[in-house]
């Protein structure tokens, strides 16, 4: 009877699990790519600068990327590198959001670049590390996430949890155990 409750309790928290991942792996991207990619930051004054990034490891693109958006010209990331910088226009209108597209072997991702408010006074440095990617500091696994979002997560696991206690406790009550 100790096997019935260990899997209903672990049966419990895996449905907690799966109900809570689609909220926490969502980006915003408008398409699914075999390729991971993103521009960095997410957010930028016009002319700024921002770093277009590719995921390659996984093999969903082998050959040069193109990357195209209305507030920058067109970038080529060639087949041997993983990102590319370019400077956002100056005219560019504080407050809207441009989609950027990433192309390559045939196969298209967008994502949104935010303009921010004011203009920069001078260039926007991004700091990259060549050869080893962007160093982006420990915001990344956590970007866009509220109290909100992450007490609700938190509420649906502990509430498997205590569920699964429940049950596996009232049933060692019946069994007379």
């Amino acid at each position: 009877m100790r096997a019935i409750r260990v899997a209903s309790a672990a049966l419990l928290g895996v449905t907690a699990l799966a109900f809570s991942a689609p909220a926490a792996v969502a980006t915003g991207d408008t398409t699914i790519t075999p390729f991971g990619f993103s521009v960095l930051p997410s957010t930028i004054a016009a002319g700024g600068q921002v770093a277009l990034l590719l995921e390659r490891n996984h093999g969903g693109c082998k050959g040069p990327a193109t990357v195209t958006s209305a507030v920058f010209d067109t970038v080529t990331i060639p087949s041997h590198k993983s990102y590319a910088t370019t400077g956002v226009d100056r005219d560019a209108k504080p407050g809207a959001v441009y989609q950027v597209t990433f192309t390559c072997d045939g196969v298209s991702g967008s994502t949104g670049l935010a303009i921010a408010g004011g203009r920069p006074v001078g260039p926007t440095p991004v700091p990259l590390n060549p050869g080893r990617g962007v160093h982006a500091g420990a915001g990344g696994s956590i970007a866009g996430f509220d109290a909100e979002t992450l007490g609700m997560g938190a509420l649906l696991i502990v509430g498997s949890i205590g569920a699964a206690y429940y049950f596996s406790r009232r049933r060692a009550g019946d069994d007379g155990a």
